[in-house]
C-alpha cells in the first residue's frame, strides 16, 4: 500500500515533500510508530502542546503515511468508487502538521502556493531545531557504544553535505582552501542552455504531438497501469482554473522542439572554475589580484536533494521557465545511477601546493614588517591646532613627517587639505582591525554581519547576528528568516538567550555537539529513487507532484492519486532525491534505523 495526501488547497508543495522525506526508511523508522502511545516523542508531549508540537505533529503524519491505516482497498468495487474516495476513513488531510509548520512564516502560512525547494530546506531546519530540544529522546541509547549516548543525529544529517572552496592567487599561486561552517541540504545545479541540444528524437516528437511537454508527459506517462492502493477522487485544487490557463499559455511554447541537456553537463558547470576578478588578498597587502576559485564537494551523504535551476528571471524581470529536458544516465537495468566521484574534493591541501597565510599570519607580518609609528609630539599637535586645523588633520600631517617638526607638518597640510580622508581620525593598527573583522565567540562572520545590516537597512546588527546564528551562517537564509521573524525577533532573542543559560548549567562536563558529516570514502555512485516535477511558469503557481521508487516500480503520488507509473517524467523534474547505492545494503549502517 501507498498512502496519499488530501490537498488543503494549494498544499501540493508540502504534500510531494513529505512524500519525499518519509520515503527514506531512517526517517520513517524514526517518526513512524504501530502504536502512537508508545512513541517516546508522544509521552514526552502533553495533550494541550500536542497540537502545536512540530515533533509530535510529525510522528501523527509519518505514521499515518506508513501504515496503511488510511489506504483504500485495492478490491474495491468501480461502482462504489466514488463513494468510497469520500469516505473520510480513507482520506489523510495533514491540517495541524501544515498549522504548526506554516505558524511562524510569512508564506507557509498562507493558503498561496510556494517552491517545494523552500519548503525542504525550511521543515528540515525547523524539525532539527525541535529535535535539539528534545535530544534527551533522541540521542541514541546503545550500551555497547557508550562514547555515542550523547550524540544526536539530526534527521538534516542524511542529506546534509558541505563544499570546499579552492582559490588560487594568479599574483603567486597561493592556494586558499575555505569550507563553510554551514552545512547545506539541497545542492542547487545551474542549467547552461548554450549547451542543450535539440535531440533528432526529439524534434520529431514535437512535430507530431501536442501539448508543452512537461504536461503532455506528465499526463501520458502517469496512467494507472494497475489498480491504485488510493486513487481517490482529487477535485480540491489539482487541476484548478489557474492551472489550465497557464497549459493554454504554454501550447505556444510547444511548436519549437524541446532542447536536452544531460545532467553531467549541469555538474561540470557548478564544478568549472571560475575567475573572481580583484579579490584582495590579506598576504599581500589587501592587493586585488583574480582568483581562480573551484568548488567540490567535502563529503558524499547518504542522500542528496538536487535541485535543477529551471527558473529564472526574464528581461522585464519576470520569472521564466527554462524549457529543456535533462538526460540521466542509465545502467544496464534501466536504473538512474550516476557517479560523483570527480566532484568531490581532495581532502584539502595537496603536498606540493603553497598556502595563503592565514588573515592573523598575515596581520603579524605586516606588522613585524612595518617601520614603528612616529611618536607625535602633543605641542606640535597643539601648535598646528592654533592655526585653524583640525586635531585629526594635525594628527595625520605630523604622523606624515616624522611626529614633531612643525614646519613639514604645514607644507604637508597645504598639500594635502583636498584629501577626503584630510579630517578623518588616523587608521587603527593592523593587530586592531584584524580583531575587529574576526568572527564573534558564536562563530558568526562579522563581514557577513555589516553586510546584511547595510543591504536590508531595517534590522539592527544583534538582530542580524542571531539570525545567522539560527540559520547556521547561511546569509541568504538569514535574510529570509529575518523578514519571516519581524513581529517577534526581539522575543526570539530573549528566550534564546534564556535557553542558553539554562542548557549551559544542565549540560556543564557533557559533549552533545553534532556529530561529523556522513561520508563515504569507498562509494561514490547514487541512484534516483524519487522526483518531485512542477507544472506552471514559476514555482509560485502550478502544482507539484512527486514520483517514487518503491519495491523497484515507480509510483505517482499526486496528492490523494496514487497510481503506478510506466514512465515517470525524469527529464522534466525540479527536486531529484538520490541515494547513495551502498546504504541499504548492509556495507553502511545509519544511527536511526537501529534506534528508533
Amino acid at each position: 500500500y501507498q498512502q496519499g495526501l488530501q490537498n488543503l488547497g494549494n498544499s501540493c508543495y508540502l504534500n510531494s515533500v513529505v512524500q519525499a522525506l518519509f520515503h527514506m526508511p531512517e526517517l520513517a523508522s524514526r517518526y513512524s510508530a504501530t502504536d502512537l502511545t508508545q512513541h517516546p516523542l508522544l509521552q514526552a508531549v502533553s495533550p494541550s502542546q500536542a497540537p502545536h508540537d512540530l515533533l509530535c505533529q510529525t510522528v501523527k503524519l509519518a505514521s499515518a503515511l506508513t501504515s496503511g491505516v488510511f489506504s483504500k482497498p485495492m478490491e474495491t468495487d468501480p461502482k462504489e468508487e466514488d463513494d468510497e474516495v469520500l469516505n473520510p476513513k480513507y482520506r489523510l488531510a495533514p491540517r495541524m502538521f501544515k498549522h504548526v509548520i506554516g505558524k511562524d512564516h510569512v508564506d507557509f502560512k498562507t493558503g498561496q502556493q510556494q517552491d517545494a525547494a523552500q519548503f525542504l530546506q525550511y521543515y528540515l531546519e525547523q524539525l532539527d531545531r525541535a529535535e535539539k530540544s528534545k535530544s534527551a529522546l533522541l540521542a541514541p541509547n546503545d550500551d555497547n557504544n557508550d562514547n555515542d549516548k550523547t550524540t544526536l543525529y539530526p534527521s538534516s544529517h542524511l542529506v546534509s553535505f558541505a563544499t570546499e572552496t579552492r582559490s588560487v592567487c594568479t599574483a603567486d599561486q597561493k592556494v586558499k582552501y575555505d569550507t563553510p561552517l554551514a552545512r547545506e541540504t539541497i545542492w542547487s545545479l545551474p542549467i547552461p542552455m548554450e549547451l542543450a541540444q535539440v535531440l533528432p528524437e526529439e524534434a520529431t516528437t514535437t512535430s507530431t504531438t501536442e501539448g508543452p511537454p512537461d504536461q503532455k508527459r506528465l499526463k501520458a506517462a502517469d496512467t494507472p497501469t494497475t489498480a491504485s492502493a488510493d486513487s481517490s477522487n482529487n477535485s480540491q485544487g489539482t487541476a484548478s482554473t489557474q492551472d489550465m490557463e497557464k497549459e493554454e499559455d504554454e501550447e505556444e511554447e510547444a511548436s519549437s522542439p524541446t532542447p536536452t541537456i544531460a545532467l553531467e553537463t549541469c555538474l561540470d558547470q557548478w564544478a568549472a572554475e571560475t575567475t573572481v576578478e580583484d579579490q584582495r588578498w590579506p598576504h599581500l597587502q589587501n592587493a586585488p589580484h583574480p582568483a581562480l576559485r573551484t568548488t567540490r564537494l567535502a563529503n558524499f551523504p547518504p542522500y542528496l536533494f538536487v535541485q535543477l535551476q529551471r527558473y529564472t528571471l526574464g528581461p522585464d524581470w519576470q520569472p521564466v521557465k527554462l524549457q529543456v529536458n535533462l538526460k540521466l544516465p542509465q545502467d544496464d537495468k534501466n536504473n538512474y545511477v550516476v557517479d560523483l566521484a570527480k566532484y568531490k574534493s581532495t581532502g584539502g591541501p595537496q603536498p606540493d601546493e603553497v598556502l595563503v597565510p592565514t588573515e592573523e599570519e598575515s596581520s603579524e607580518s605586516l606588522a613585524a614588517a612595518a617601520p614603528a609609528a612616529p611618536v607625535i609630539d602633543e605641542a606640535a599637535v597643539s601648535q598646528l591646532m592654533d592655526m585653524g586645523f583640525s586635531k585629526n588633520a594635525c594628527q595625520r600631517a605630523l604622523q606624515a613627517v616624522g611626529g614633531s617638526n612643525v614646519e613639514a607638518a604645514m607644507g604637508w597640510v597645504f598639500e594635502h587639505n583636498t584629501d577626503p580622508d584630510f579630517n578623518d581620525p588616523l587608521p587603527e593598527a593592523p593587530s586592531t582591525a584584524a580583531a575587529a573583522s574576526s568572527s564573534d565567540d558564536n562563530g558568526v562572520d562579522e563581514a557577513a554581519v555589516q553586510s546584511l545590516v547595510e543591504m536590508l537597512g531595517c534590522f539592527t546588527a544583534d538582530q542580524v547576528r542571531f539570525a545567522l546564528q539560527e540559520t547556521n551562517g547561511a546569509s541568504d537564509r538569514a535574510a529570509d528568516w529575518l523578514f519571516s521573524h519581524m513581529d517577534d525577533i526581539d522575543a526570539l532573542m530573549i528566550a534564546a538567550a534564556s535557553q542558553k543559560e539554562g542548557e549551559t548549567a544542565a549540560t556543564a562536563g557533557s559533549s552533545s555537539s553534532l556529530p561529523p558529516l556522513e561520508d563515504s570514502s569507498d562509494c561514490s555512485t547514487y541512484q534516483l529513487t524519487g522526483i518531485i516535477s512542477h507544472i506552471g511558469k514559476h514555482t509560485g503557481s502550478g502544482h507539484y507532484v512527486a514520483h517514487l521508487l518503491v519495491n523497484g516500480k515507480w509510483i505517482i503520488f499526486n496528492d490523494e492519486k496514487v497510481a503506478e507509473s510506466e514512465k515517470p517524467p525524469v527529464e522534466h523534474a525540479y527536486l531529484y532525491l538520490f541515494q547513495r547505492t551502498d546504504v541499504g545494503e548492509g556495507q553502511t549502517e545509519l544511527p536511526y534505523q537501529k534506534h528508533y
